[in-house]
């Protein structure tokens, strides 16, 4: 459905005064601060007036109304351009005193936009190039695939578009490649994307590394395309936008436009891009203008056109009585939009749909068996694979592919594009009505990382399920064998990393992963383990818990604390259980801790991290078939920690653990060697 236009159009002279408005908001702001990127802001200040006066589908009074339009601002450095729209067009914040603190701290108005609260009106946090890009992909995606499952009669509850502008950075960065690329093959008609094409980065003209014809690419991936002369036309803006809105397909304008527009000296050069202009250069581009005010003035004339309040409540109540329909002509439906959309609410019994894993098996197996077991009574779990989906185990079973003549499958089929692929997984959860999950090989979150840490970043419920975690995956060699990727994915704030060692502890990863306000990376193994047995689940949801205590060969219990705790994760628990059973052999009682997070574990109160960790016990052994650096955190300074801290090889798995230490054997002597030196030290 094609966003509603402004019916009333203004006269000439007050278009240019609004654009004007928004060129020196964005002029003052930076030089106030003394710091950001003027120039795209001066070129855009066109495309965003229309958009936001004309085009958008938005009500600042709601600015989480679910029928609105999305817009995004990939171009991100240009945030002034977003904060000035947003401000005039009557949303809480940022006030005129926010867009005075530009870039200070504490500000809603840092230096690039921020998803979250305090930050009315922007959808998303952009600032990496390319990451706006596919998020809107995300986002079109995401409505294309819960109007068809929430609307199947058009009514048209969910009738946004995504709009974006983005910039040469964007496109001349990988990830909007792909994403461009999978939004033509999928016809994701909802995108209508805005090309700032003024051809300067920081390093002075694109021509000097880019020279590609974009149109032409983007015909090549299946975009409409339309070429608009100069970005100060706004009846050419405006017609480009409306043919962009009634194709099929996924559409891209490419606009051309002069960087610091107005500004005498810079104007068109790279100078006008990441800098204040200085105030000789501000004062001349504000005579340029024809522009007689102090700084930061809204003249009440624009003030008042730009206001989007009354207009966007016309909208939402339009919007209301569509939604009033649909409850009659699908309560059933309704009432999952209600759940899902506007409220965000896990179905009440979906925990009982969790199961009972038992059996030796793969942690991937596991947490295949999970997502099936979930799938009937959890819709909003949505997601898929980059082309590994039998590997993964992520399919959901008999729920059919979204393409392009399906918008109801219910498996993704990303393709090889890890990066795009995890930054769509963003827009998804942004969007609302979804918990995406995402899934490759641990290796390649080396692709998906700037994604995982914006998702981090805006606290957004995505799961990541990963598996092939270590050299347990055998011949395909160290180029596929993950060894420092479990310490620095620990390293991010906000992310949750699980390494389950069996069946019951992937249940309650993915358990914590739906109930949790951050995102979740599952970690999970290529060959089976062994079941660690029946226990209980609340301690396993702590992040680290005591498995199993053996007291010395010849007691019948521990008595006090263990001489020795044997920490593990994943499918090292294994190995800790069996190096216990030869320590207590040679008169030692032992303790061993399963930490599938230790993230989670780290979090929990001292008092109860000092029951599975006695600060009475310092021969703590770590174990883990990864770089050893973290694990400081949990052994202390008299522990000792069985890891690899150089790369894999390429040989069958058992050979590879023997090879690099990951046997009961060597577990034991280095348990041997920790209390040696501690009764030395004693």
């Amino acid at each position: 459905m094609p966003s509603a236009p402004n019916d009333q159009p203004a006269p000439a002279d007050l278009h240019e005064a609004a654009i004007t408005t928004i060129r020196t908001l964005a002029i003052d702001a930076v030089q106030t601060a003394n710091s950001g990127h003027p120039g795209m802001p001066m070129g855009c200040a066109p495309m965003a007036y229309l958009l936001f006066s004309e085009v958008l589908r938005h009500a600042p009074a709601d600015p989480a109304w679910p029928g609105r339009d999305r817009f995004v601002l990939s171009a991100g450095h240009g945030s002034m351009l977003l904060y000035a729209a947003l401000h005039l067009s009557g949303y809480e914040r940022p006030t005129l005193e926010d867009l005075r603190s530009f870039r200070q701290l504490g500000s809603v108005t840092p230096g690039h936009p921020e998803f979250g609260p305090g930050h009315p009106g922007v959808e998303t946090t952009t600032g990496p190039l390319g990451q706006g890009f596919a998020n809107g992909v995300g986002m079109a995606l995401a409505a294309e695939r819960l109007s068809a499952e929430l609307d199947p009669d058009d009514i048209g509850i969910l009738p946004q578009r995504v709009y974006a502008i983005v910039s040469d950075g964007d496109l001349m960065e990988g990830v909007s490649a792909e994403a461009a690329s999978l939004a033509g093959h999928l016809r994701l008609g909802r995108l209508t994307y805005l090309y700032d094409d003024n051809r300067i980065t920081i390093d002075g003209s694109t021509d000097i590394a880019f020279s590609e014809d974009v149109l032409a690419r983007f015909d090549a991936y299946g975009w409409h395309t339309q070429q608009v002369a100069d970005g100060n036309d706004l009846d050419a803006l405006r017609a480009a936008i409306a043919a962009a809105d009634a194709d099929p397909r996924p559409s891209l304008i490419a606009v051309r436009t002069v960087i610091g527009y107005g500004a005498p000296a810079k104007a068109g050069t790279a100078a006008a891009h990441g800098a204040p202009l200085g105030d000789d250069e501000v004062a001349a581009a504000k005579r340029a203008y024809g522009w007689e005010h102090p700084p930061f003035h809204v003249p009440a004339e624009v003030a008042d056109h730009l206001d989007a309040r009354e207009r966007g409540a016309a909208l939402r109540a339009e919007w209301q009585e569509r939604v009033r329909a649909h409850r009659v002509a699908q309560p059933e439906l309704a009432a999952e939009f209600d759940r899902r959309v506007v409220r965000r609410e896990l179905p009440g019994d979906w925990t009982e749909a969790l199961p009972s894993l038992e059996g030796d098996a793969a942690t991937r197996q596991h947490s295949g068996a999970v997502i099936n077991a979930l799938a009937p009574v959890v819709p909003e779990l949505f997601g898929g694979s980059a082309a590994l989906a039998a590997s993964n185990n992520t399919d959901v079973a008999d729920g059919g592919d979204f393409h392009a003549d399906d918008r109801l499958g219910r498996n993704l089929r990303f393709g090889i594009r890890e990066h795009a692929m995890a930054s769509m997984a963003n827009g998804i959860a942004l969007h609302g009505g979804f918990l995406p999950y995402v899934a490759s090989f641990l290796v390649f979150t080396d692709y998906c990382r700037p994604a995982i840490r914006l998702a981090a970043l805006m606290g957004q419920r995505v799961v990541y399920v990963m598996t092939h975690d270590s050299i347990g995956l055998g011949e395909d060699g160290p180029t596929h064998q993950p060894v420092e990727h479990l310490a620095s994915l620990r390293l991010i704030p906000g992310l949750a990393v699980w390494r389950p060692a069996d069946g019951a502890e992937t249940v309650a990863a993915w358990r914590a992963a739906l109930t949790a306000d951050h995102p979740t990376l599952l970690a999970l193994t290529r060959q089976k383990v062994p079941d660690l047995g029946a226990r209980p689940t609340e301690p396993i949801a702590r992040g680290g818990y005591v498995l199993m205590e053996l007291p010395a060969e010849g007691d019948t219990e521990v008595v006090g604390a263990p001489d020795v705790v044997l920490i593990g994760s994943g499918s090292e628990v294994a190995v800790c259980r069996e190096a216990a059973a030869l320590l207590a052999a040679g008169g030692r009682s032992v303790r061993v801790v399963s930490m599938p997070s230790v993230e989670m574990f780290l979090a929990q109160g001292a008092s109860y991290r000092d029951e599975v960790l006695p600060p009475a016990v310092p021969a703590r052994v770590a174990v883990e078939a990864g770089v050893t650096t973290g694990w400081e955190r949990v052994v202390g300074p008299a522990g000792a920690v069985v890891g690899l801290d150089r790369f894999g090889a390429s040989a069958p798995a058992p050979h590879l653990f023997a090879e690099f230490g990951f046997t009961p054997e060597r577990v034991a002597d280095v348990a041997r060697a920790t209390l040696a030196t501690r009764g030395a030290a004693g």
